[in-house]
């Protein structure tokens, strides 16, 4: 295990006083305009480029977001996922995660009940729209939503955002059981298409082929 990363550089910052970083499970969300990049040395560049230090523990937590399938927790990423990279200290987890969203490098979603949960920004931030009853999640691109945020904006005046917190509903598939109501998919949508799709897991979201079966079940946590 890698310990805390010291003083200085991408990472360094306390933890906020009263709130152990392992127990945390909502953070602030910076405004921060989102850095384009290709590859971990794009940001690792970026990084010196603005004066910070890349501690051992910065470089293995972005080889994890790097690595990972899609959005992952802090725990996730400290224990090493699943033995894919090294395994760190949550607490300094956390403080490199906070750095890097300062730097537009990464965001961060909480997409149910569980941990908050960090991917990388790359191309360009993402939106995301919830199952509740599968646990099914849908990334889009922001503009995709632009029409929806338009008829909050009229009706109630709210600038809304679906990045930090997702909007939540029933997927196709499972208005489809439960209301008997919803879209067909067709040849024209990822339901219908075999592209892949994703799942939360809690811990962390990842993908697979969108034909693949889950039952007509609950949340499936691992």
């Amino acid at each position: 295990m890698v310990r805390g990363d010291g003083q200085g550089g991408a990472g360094a910052g306390p933890v906020r006083p009263g709130l152990k970083a392992e127990n945390r499970t909502v953070t602030d969300s910076p405004r921060t305009a989102p850095l384009a990049f290709d590859s971990i040395e794009d940001v690792l560049a970026f990084i010196r480029s603005d004066g910070q230090r890349v501690s051992t523990a910065c470089r293995v937590v972005l080889e994890a977001l790097f690595e990972a399938e899609g959005p992952v927790s802090a725990q996730f990423i400290a224990g090493g996922l699943d033995g894919r990279t090294v395994e760190l200290e949550v607490a300094s987890v956390y403080r490199n995660l906070e750095r890097l969203e300062e730097l537009g490098v990464v965001q961060h979603v909480h997409l149910g009940h569980g941990p908050g949960l960090y991917l990388l920004v790359g191309s360009g931030p993402k939106e995301f729209l919830v199952c509740e009853r599968c646990d099914r999640v849908t990334s889009v691109e922001p503009d995709e939503l632009e029409s929806v945020r338009e008829q909050i904006r009229e009706s109630f005046g709210y600038e809304a955002h679906f990045g930090h917190f997702p909007v939540i509903g029933l997927c196709p598939a499972c208005a489809r059981e439960e209301t008997g109501r919803g879209p067909t998919p067709d040849r024209g949508t990822a339901a219908g298409s075999g592209q892949r799709h994703e799942h939360s897991h809690g811990d962390f979201v990842h993908s697979h082929p969108t034909d693949q079966s889950h039952g007509t079940g609950r949340a499936h946590r691992h």
